[in-house]
């Protein structure tokens, strides 16, 4: 049988030093104190540990010092940080420091027991009386070089390219799946954003949870909040019923929020309490609920500019930017082609129920490989299914591959050496969406119409077609 997790308590208050310990004594936990700096070096050289936990003020210092040094020492301990009520910079900053996650005082019970339990869930065993300095982080396993066995490997498997920036991308994916910190995934439309996020959370210890994935520029702003939040029952005409929010919904799991920079500001400074405070009120509720989610964002927008534009909060911003994940355009890698022409054909072979996988010819291949793809990975699939389609065979040749014809102008988004254009930057010609949603009689008769259609009825009513989607599911319409 295994012995219990072993933890070290870092707290110059004794009143909340031994209500941690006998928390965790009641749990099953062995568990060790230190009132300060020194004691807990003390601890760490004579003791492997599980996890620390260490409050950010200290008589001799900041228990940041002490999760730094088990990073530079590659030592496998996990921490939590307990910051002052309020100080986002603190909690910030000790993500960015290597923590697992954080907590604010006065500290909940609750959400304490749940963070020394996630925290623990994946933990490294303890061994004896190892010395600081000499312990070995556990390396990065090859992800692409293996035939998936687990949704670990399969997710990762699912961002395809043997690029050097792929592979980064595949390995930064594994190293920081394993904490609480906020992670922000930048690129361009089209690039496999939400693959990444997908991967991350199968990669971390909350796999088992839900994932739930929020585009929020499709949601309609009169209707955001209750998305998020919840809704009690008689909050206004028409709640019939408890409804949980997106928060409620992906709890013990992860909530990924594409296009994170198409919220609206008066959303955003909800958004921004409801991460620091870990708390939401679902509307018509009096009383607030703890939440237990990790945070993906993504986005295609320069969120910087939109900072410096007034368009996005800039706490917000510093909270989801803990971590930076970019994807590279698909221009920037080019030696991937044929590794995801051919992911991609086989793919759409599997789902069309299609006998046999076709082949690209080197002349095909030679077109595409010329062309820049503004649109990247999801350009490149809708160009091979439609060739699939319309030329169907055991090989795709050059005459096979329709391109679109190419106007002069910028490509998109500025950040880490992208470009930018109007477009993305919230600037678009496309009509403005309506205020209201049709009825569902009248969206199924549209739909019925256009022979379910998508992207011919999101025209016709002025939506974007992941505004349409969105309304087909909150309608039962699938």
């Amino acid at each position: 049988m295994a012995p219990p997790p072993r933890l070290l308590v870092v707290d110059d208050e004794p009143d909340l030093r031994t209500l941690y310990e006998l928390t965790l004594l009641k749990i099953g936990y062995e568990v060790d104190t230190a009132a300060d700096l020194a004691e807990a070096r003390q601890c760490l050289a004579q003791q492997r540990y599980d996890l620390l936990i260490t409050d950010m003020r200290l008589p001799d210092g900041l228990g940041l010092e002490l999760v730094r040094a088990l990073q530079a020492a590659q030592r496998p301990e996990k921490s939590i940080v307990v910051t002052a009520y309020g100080s986002a910079d603190n909690a910030v900053e000790a993500l960015k420091a290597g923590a697992f996650d954080y907590l604010t005082k006065p500290v909940d019970l609750a959400q304490f027991r749940s963070a020394v339990a996630n925290a623990l869930r994946d933990a490294t065993p303890t061994a004896p009386n190892p010395s600081l300095g000499h312990l070995p982080r556990s390396p990065i396993r090859p992800a692409i070089d293996v035939e998936p066995c687990t949704p670990a490997q399969a997710a990762l498997a699912c961002i395809v390219g043997r690029s050097a920036p792929m592979q980064m991308v595949r390995e930064r994916v594994q190293r920081v799946a394993r904490s609480m910190a906020p992670v922000l995934v930048q690129g361009e439309s089209g690039t496999g954003k939400e693959l990444v996020a997908r991967a991350l959370h199968a990669c971390s210890h909350r796999a088992d949870g839900p994932f739930v994935a929020v585009n929020c520029g499709a949601i309609p702003e009169t209707l955001i909040e209750a998305e998020f939040f919840g809704v009690r029952k008689g909050a206004y005409t028409g709640a019939t019923a408890d409804r949980p929010g997106y928060f409620q919904t992906a709890s013990g799991g992860t909530l990924f929020l594409d296009e994170i920079g198409d919220l609206p500001l008066a959303m955003q400074a909800k958004l921004l309490r409801a991460i620091q405070e870990r708390q939401v009120r679902a509307l018509g509720s009096p009383q607030e609920e703890p939440t237990d989610v990790r945070i993906v964002s993504a986005t295609h927008h320069d969120l910087a500019r939109a900072v410096r534009d007034g368009r996005f909060r800039q706490d917000l911003f510093y909270r989801l930017n803990v971590i930076e994940l970019r994807i590279p355009p698909l221009r920037e890698r080019r030696e991937d082609l044929p590794e995801l022409i051919q992911a991609i054909l086989q793919r759409v072979t599997e789902r069309n129920g299609e006998p046999q996988v076709p082949h690209l010819s080197a002349d095909a291949l030679h077109v595409l490989t010329a062309y820049p793809f503004p649109g990247n990975v999801r350009e490149l699939e809708n160009i091979l299914e439609r060739a699939m389609a319309l030329h169907p065979g055991p090989t795709l040749g050059a005459e096979a591959i329709h391109l679109p014809s190419l106007t002069p102008e910028a490509p998109p988004f500025v950040h880490s050496g992208f470009p930018h254009s109007a477009t993305a930057l919230g600037e678009s010609n496309a009509p403005p969406l309506p205020p209201d949603a049709p009825s569902r009689e009248h969206l199924e008769q549209l739909l019925q119409r256009n022979r379910w259609n998508q992207s011919r009825t999101a025209r016709q009513l002025g939506w974007t077609l992941a505004k349409l989607r969105y309304w087909i599911q909150r309608l039962g319409l699938e």
